[in-house]
């Protein structure tokens, strides 16, 4: 690429950033002048991409680093851009149309800002947006099941979620949170009686059953159990570490260390840093 043809994107980027993001990502999948793993790409192999960026937005969030959170909200946005990039070349739609159909819904599942109807609480909120997305299905063919537009990229646990957050819509649910502690109860026992008989495929399955009942029990509770796993997740990287870094003040090796040792450390660190 020229000097001049660089200096260009650098002066759009400075002028009309979107756009800019949009030529750049055109460039980039040129067939004859642009990058070569970028003109390999599909859909279907971004997809690890996509996932592993939108963890990084949240992992920034949690750090609460602004200049952090606005880079990998880039590199998302950057995600959204690709795709709309491989859709245009196939002539199905481009990056404007993706944004279009974006603002269109966000109008037309708020009436409660964008009409005269106001006043309404978070759940009415819901409930209206719940019945107009019906709505906007009720030309579409009809699904065979309820379950049948569940996400299968989701993780798990946002798709167990999803999967129990759709059957309660339609009655198939405990009314409040005793029968669900059950259920957890229940589903350990079996988890303890599958490890017994040896059988690792019916040990799998009833784990299966147990972290099910367990996102239930966040789903009810109000917690996403997405949101707390990571943030278990953090917490325990976060203590581990500040065991690790007493160790390393104590002039010790880890290796050499006791599990008695360490749950000792693990302690203190937990006293210090409630």
């Amino acid at each position: 690429m020229k000097p001049e043809q660089r200096q260009q994107y650098i002066e759009l980027t400075e002028s009309d950033p979107i756009n800019a993001l949009v030529a750049i990502m055109t460039q980039l999948r040129d067939p004859n002048n642009g990058c070569p793993w970028d003109i390999k790409q599909t859909l279907q192999s971004i997809i690890p991409h996509t996932i592993e960026e939108t963890y990084e937005v949240a992992d920034a969030i949690y750090n609460g680093d602004p200049e952090h959170i606005k880079e990998e909200l880039g590199d998302l946005l950057f995600q959204v851009v690709f795709y709309a990039q491989i859709a245009q070349e196939s002539g199905w739609f481009d990056f404007s149309e993706v944004a279009q159909i974006m603002c269109e819904k966000l109008i037309r599942r708020h009436p409660h800002v964008f009409t005269d109807q106001s006043h309404l609480t978070s759940e009415q909120v819901e409930a209206q947006w719940n019945a107009i997305k019906q709505a906007e299905k009720a030309g579409l063919s009809i699904p065979t099941s309820i379950l049948a537009n569940i996400p299968q990229g989701m993780t798990p646990l946002m798709q167990a979620h999803k999967i129990q957050k759709t059957v309660a819509q339609v009655g198939f649910d405990w009314p409040d949170i005793p029968p669900v502690v059950e259920k957890i109860k229940e589903e350990l026992t079996e988890v303890e009686e599958a490890i017994r008989s040896g059988d690792q495929v019916h040990v799998e399955e009833e784990i299966g059953d147990l972290l099910f009942a367990v996102v239930n029990l966040a789903r009810h509770a109000g917690v996403k159990s997405e949101t707390a796993l990571m943030a278990a997740n953090q917490k325990f990287t976060r203590r581990f570490m500040q065991v690790e870094a007493l160790i390393t003040e104590n002039n010790q090796v880890i290796s050499d260390l006791t599990l008695d040792d360490l749950d000792e450390l693990w302690s203190q660190v937990k006293m210090k840093h409630k």
